[in-house]
């Protein structure tokens, strides 16, 4: 039986209150802390970068899931990995020799995952899943949180799955868009093992905590059977 985490994402968070929304979660059970950093490049949204994580890191002993929505994410993976990053996950979008940015990020110790955009097949993983830790299904078009989940990725996710368990290797499943408590069961069901979630724990009306225990309970029954 495969351990469930939950992974709330700050991009959803208030940043005036960032160290504060972050311990909340943390102390309601969050497992990681999922950091989406965008360059308005390869993302129509510009976020936050290495400060951040480097503050993150200050507040928190949870691993650091960093998903890199940039160009040439080559270029910042030593930064990032000093500021304290414990995943650096980069796009195959945006990745033209994916190898070798694989390489470098495990070079530096950290744990290394590829995601994909809605549109991009599988396909792309062929070559590439040998060698990573994770995988990050996007299940709505990268660039801002709050956005409704693409219900025909689930489909993707349990394909995902099939390609992960045949490899034979211990590979994180990870979904990232429009995650709550209504679709996390079918989520859980079709594979994922990690699932990021922003608005829906961040945004919702009884506050961080409860929503995350809500979340929690939703895949309980799942993950059970």
């Amino acid at each position: 039986m495969k351990e469930i985490r939950i992974a709330p994402s700050i991009l959803s968070a208030d940043f005036a209150c960032l160290a504060r929304a972050v311990t909340e979660v943390v102390e309601a059970g969050a497992d990681w802390i999922h950091v989406d950093v965008m360059d308005g490049h390869f993302v129509p949204n510009l976020t936050f970068g290495m400060p951040i994580v480097a503050a993150l890191r200050r507040v928190t002993r949870l691993p650091l899931d960093v998903h890199l929505m940039i160009e040439a994410p080559e270029r910042y993976l030593e930064a990032f990995a000093r500021a304290g990053a414990d995943r650096l996950i980069v796009h195959v979008e945006a990745c033209p020799h994916l190898h070798r940015v694989i390489q470098g990020i495990r070079g530096l110790g950290l744990r290394a995952g590829v995601a994909l955009n809605p549109a991009t097949p599988l396909s792309a993983l062929e070559e590439i899943l040998p060698d990573v830790d994770q995988v990050l299904i996007m299940t709505v078009n990268p660039g801002f949180g709050g956005q409704a989940f693409i219900e025909r990725m689930l489909e993707k996710v349990r394909r995902a799955r099939r390609m992960i368990d045949a490899l034979g290797r211990s590979i994180e499943l990870e979904v990232d868009g429009g995650v709550g408590p209504e679709n996390a069961p079918a989520l859980v069901e079709a594979g994922a093992t990690v699932l990021v979630a922003g608005a829906s724990i961040f945004e919702a009306p009884e506050g961080p905590t409860e929503a995350l225990r809500r979340l929690r309970e939703a895949i309980q029954h799942v993950h059970a059977g």
